[in-house]
């Protein structure tokens, strides 16, 4: 399907997890393409009015996929826009395949010294709280199951301020979305 769609209509669906601001550089990332920005985690949890932790622990893992599957069907149906998705919604069903259609999906990673770092820092003192550590460290694996997928291209940003990044990402997702014209 995205062969079809013209360079001006292709989504740039951003995943991967490189610290806590990641959704912050998707939102600069569509401000710098003026394109409007989604974020799925977010939408995911605006609707449930729960954050998806909470309700994949207070409604099971089954429900939380049916609500991701809606939210995902919904999601494809948008042209021109900035798409962040987490790896661990990405990786279930058909969900890369389907917003992959619509545009590139560029998996945003950094080496995992760098991630340590970003989180001590963005935590302060709680990152010294084993439980609290365990709980951020727990979420970047589940974050990382999509590293390596078919569908998807790696960039390792670990060197890269904020501007080099939403550079990059930007030239990617033009060079890989003409590629598919």
């Amino acid at each position: 399907m995205s062969s079809f769609l013209p360079l001006s209509e292709r989504n740039l669906i951003l995943t991967g997890y490189i610290g806590p601001d990641t959704p912050l550089l998707g939102e600069q990332i569509a401000a710098q393409l003026r394109k409007p920005y989604v974020n799925v985690e977010r939408i995911i949890a605006d609707r449930v009015e729960l954050p998806v932790d909470e309700i994949r622990a207070y409604f099971g893992e089954t429900r939380l996929k049916a609500i991701e599957a809606e939210i995902i069907g919904e999601t494809v149906l948008r042209r021109s826009h900035v798409i962040r998705i987490s790896g661990r919604t990405l990786v279930h069903s058909d969900h890369l395949a389907q917003l992959r259609a619509t545009g590139p999906v560029i998996c945003l990673v950094a080496q995992l010294d760098a991630i340590l770092q970003r989180l001590h820092i963005n935590m302060g003192a709680l990152y010294h709280d084993p439980a609290e550590r365990a709980l951020a460290l727990g979420s970047l694996k589940r974050e990382w199951a999509v590293r390596g997928m078919a569908g998807t291209t790696e960039l390792d940003v670990t060197h890269f301020d904020a501007e080099t990044l939403i550079e990059t990402v930007i030239d990617t997702w033009q060079a890989q979305a003409i590629e598919r014209i």
